[in-house]
């Protein structure tokens, strides 16, 4: 993660003094242009780093540099920095704020306490980029000044007006109540109202996106978990949804559960497989899935899907049949 890697830069500057870049690049693992790159970071969140130039140059904290968080143990600052570590920040367009905090948390332990902390980033990895099987996490991206005004707009309570792409629609421009925002797997949403009816929007769809002066009709408090969950329902049970009977080894279940939309039941049968009913977002995602889990698992219902797959392996085989 780049702020726990702007806070190993600074621990490592106010404990050795000036460094080059080169050495800074070694100790941190990097390239010099992205310790560079993390210099200019420091600066624009407050940081006062400056470069001496020259053969003996290199760069270094201001006398005296140190930051105004105060009352934190060792165990606090530490839990502040894996929070932090979480991408959440960078969906919301907080990256910057991120960085800053963290140093100031880092900043605020005993000096017997630093090492520690700038060891976080080596010792704790929080949701990273790929997984057992080097399936790659999706991170969208959505320019932070589009991000900061949806913000401003939830956490001030004002109407929001944003000009949205719709899945298969021409971007149109609406005007909503903005209630929270939910960062899901990388990916961020809006929870809002729109003449009184539920709505929620992908960040990564919203083109354009202008706070209003108007007080947003909401309630005063939310439970932001139970709206989510219930906007998740609705979608589940909405569109062109597929549920299919499924017998699965064990040792599959967890790559069947990770791409459904939702598990409805689940029971083991006397062989030690396992018989869920799983929804799917259409027939095409629930094709794609179970011919993923190939011999590991078979759907049992709805009759198409076992006809589709039966057709696909037919033509596998056909294919494969014949010399080159």
């Amino acid at each position: 993660m780049r702020a726990n890697r702007l806070v190993s830069l600074v621990l490592l500057l106010r404990q050795r003094g000036r460094l080059s870049a080169a050495t800074l690049a070694r100790e941190l693992e990097v390239s010099t242009r992205t310790v560079l790159r993390d210099i200019e970071a420091l600066s624009a969140a407050g940081v006062p780093v400056y470069a001496e130039r020259g053969r003996y140059g290199g760069f270094a904290l201001l006398p005296g540099f140190q930051t105004q968080l105060t009352g934190l143990n060792n165990d606090e600052a530490l839990a502040l920095l894996v929070a932090g570590s979480r991408r959440g920040a960078q969906v919301f367009g907080l990256g910057s704020a991120l960085a800053s905090a963290m140093l100031k948390v880092v900043d605020a332990l005993p000096e017997s306490h630093r090492d520690t902390a700038a060891g976080v980033a080596e010792r704790l990895l929080i949701d990273p980029e790929t997984d057992l099987l080097s399936r790659r996490t999706v991170t969208e991206e959505v320019p932070d000044t589009i991000v900061a005004e949806v913000r401003r707009a939830v956490l001030a309570g004002h109407k929001l007006r944003i000009h949205y792409e719709a899945t298969g629609q021409v971007p149109q421009w609406r005007t909503v109540d903005p209630i929270g925002l939910v960062t899901v797997r990388e990916q961020g949403y809006l929870l809002a109202t729109r003449s009184g009816a539920d709505r929620t929007y992908r960040l990564s769809r919203v083109l354009a996106a202008e706070e209003l002066p108007e007080p947003a009709q909401r309630a005063d408090r939310v439970d932001l978990d139970r709206a989510w969950q219930e906007r998740s329902a609705q979608f589940r049970t909405g569109g062109d949804h597929v549920t299919v009977l499924v017998r699965v080894d064990p040792a599959r279940r967890e790559d069947l559960v990770s791409t459904a939309l939702a598990v409805r039941s689940e029971e083991a049968d006397p062989d030690g497989r396992l018989r869920l009913e799983v929804t799917f977002q259409d027939p095409r995602h629930a094709e794609w899935a179970l011919w993923q889990l190939g011999t590991d698992g078979e759907a049992l219902a709805p009759q198409w899907l076992r006809t589709s797959l039966r057709d696909r392996a037919a033509a596998i085989a056909a294919c494969y049949g014949t010399s080159a």
